[in-house]
């Protein structure tokens, strides 16, 4: 890609970008949120056309205007949200749009005897009868490989791939696309996870703000210099906090059972004290009742039986904005699906929780001034990029949609503040700005929930640890003096007590060796 230029209006997402990749290499493409990765990796997909630039694919200067002409031209990209239909089966995901058909009649069996053929040879252990609806997040992330395989692509494209995978199935798809290069594919990697560049990547370009930053050897720079080069400053990988001054329990969750979708039990009579002055961090294997808990604190989901209590106060079924006036604030772990209304503007999604309160509304009449006013307080004080806050919210970088949920859930002062999945899919200057904002909240006396998947930000923000397994708590660990290690086999269901005693015998055994 030569030159690349792509402009909406006055406004640069691509500014004169280069980039070369190479058969058989993984070429990494960093950058901070909104710093324009998707938008020329749109513009090599055939999503977008670039204002000015060239392509040029084995040499031949290339016109890519649709998806359509970037498959036929051996591009496929594997997007962060999946393209999938859950109603279909794998095969009927995968051959949509170019189907074989025999005599004018589709050949079903034709397609999934290619399909099995193609994902065996790449190592994806698919099932192409299955259901989309029935399989795994990281099994569906297969299927959209698959894809792209089965339609010949030669140039992969994944963007932001590990965003919504468990840690056993990054490992599998590393695994995955190391096995795709030995076969002469390229792979292009948007990433903000400074760690899996450093696990899988060649080459890494680095992106700022539209414009090309520089291209490196992976093994020749640290992750330190990567975030650095990405964000233009030096970036603190652990935020900086000093000890927490806990005192009166602001939530009470007593012998809790809640029932996932099917009707199944998916949280089984847990317990769990979160204090004023300190943030308790949830750590666990996604599917073992996180969600359901989250979802019944917030009255998204009813409760079988047990008592949640809100300084002394039951609020035990209550619906939502109850909850939430009650002093609740939500960071919901999906902020497409439940956080933002993607087609309403970004002022209005600042407002979703207040706009029925004066001074943003006045006898059932919304006040559009003050709403979009207060979105401007907002979006200045939580460092929100948007050319104005008139843009509909799908419009934002994932970095920036997360800050607008956190700066309208926070600037309520909510007593007790729960946040799922904090930085999901964000680069380290928004992780180190959400964390900080996280300690903010714990220092003014408010207490904070946190879930999430990633070890890293548990143990980096958490005053004390609760690790949930099979949607029981089995165990609260102090982070100053808990390891990974540690945290794992509780994860895997260890008790407390069976956990250090593998990890003491373990220790014993390397010593005696």
């Amino acid at each position: 890609m030569r030159n690349i230029t792509k402009q909406f209006g006055t406004f640069k997402a691509n500014d004169d970008i280069n980039l070369k990749v190479s058969p058989g290499e993984i070429h990494a493409l960093l950058g901070e949120n909104g710093a324009g990765k998707s938008t020329l990796m749109n513009i090599l997909s055939g999503l977008l056309e670039p204002t000015s630039g060239e392509i040029f694919i084995k040499g031949e200067k290339v016109n890519i205007s649709s998806p359509t002409a970037a498959n036929r031209l051996g591009i496929g990209m594997v997007h962060q949200h999946f393209m999938l239909v859950e109603a279909f089966t794998v095969t009927e995901n995968i051959i949509l749009g170019s189907e074989l058909t025999h005599a004018g009649v589709l050949d079903q069996r034709a397609a999934e005897k290619e399909i099995e053929k193609v994902s065996k040879q790449y190592g994806l252990d698919v099932n192409p009868k299955a259901y989309i609806r029935d399989i795994s997040v990281g099994m569906q992330q297969r299927v959209e490989i698959l894809k792209t395989l089965y339609r010949g692509a030669d140039i992969l494209i994944f963007d932001e791939p590990t965003a919504v995978l468990t840690p056993q199935e990054i490992d599998e798809l590393i695994i995955i696309m190391q096995g795709l290069v030995k076969e002469g594919k390229s792979i292009i990697l948007i990433t903000h996870k400074l760690d899996e560049i450093k696990k899988v990547a060649d080459l890494c370009t680095v992106i700022r703000r539209g414009r090309g930053i520089d291209t490196v050897k992976v093994k020749d720079v640290s992750s330190q210099q990567l975030a650095d080069m990405m964000v233009g400053r030096s970036v603190s990988f652990t935020t900086p906090k000093g000890p927490a001054n806990p005192t009166d329990v602001v939530l009470s969750v007593k012998d809790l059972v809640v029932n996932e979708s099917r009707g199944l039990p998916a949280v089984k009579g847990l317990s769990l004290d979160v204090r004023a002055g300190e943030i308790m961090g949830i750590a666990g294997i996604d599917g073992n009742g996180q969600s359901e808990l989250i979802q019944a604190l917030t009255g998204l989901r009813k409760i079988e039986s047990g008592s949640i209590e809100l300084k002394g106060e039951s609020i035990v079924n209550l619906r939502p904005r109850q909850i939430t006036e009650k002093g609740v604030g939500h960071v919901p772990e999906d902020r497409h699906r439940d956080g933002l209304v993607l087609e309403m503007s970004l002022a209005e999604n600042i407002a979703l929780q207040t706009y029925y309160q004066p001074p943003l509304s006045k006898n059932g009449m919304l006040n559009y001034g003050q709403i979009n006013s207060y979105a401007r307080k907002l979006i200045d004080e939580y460092d929100v990029r948007t050319t104005n806050e008139l843009v509909p919210a799908k419009a934002l970088s994932g970095g920036n949609q997360q800050k607008a949920i956190i700066a309208r859930e926070v600037d309520r002062n909510p007593e007790l503040l729960i946040v799922s999945q904090p930085t999901r899919g964000l680069d380290v200057g928004a992780i180190e700005y959400i964390h900080k904002r996280l300690i903010e909240q714990r220092d003014r006396q408010k207490a904070v929930l946190v879930v999430s998947f990633e070890l890293e930000e548990i143990l980096n923000v958490s005053d004390r640890i609760a690790v949930i397994h099979a949607g029981e708590i089995v165990g609260i660990v102090d982070p100053k003096v808990t390891t990974e290690n540690e945290l794992g086999l509780l994860m895997a269901g260890y008790s407390l007590e069976e956990a250090r005693e593998e990890l003491r015998q373990s220790k014993a055994g390397e010593s005696v060796g």
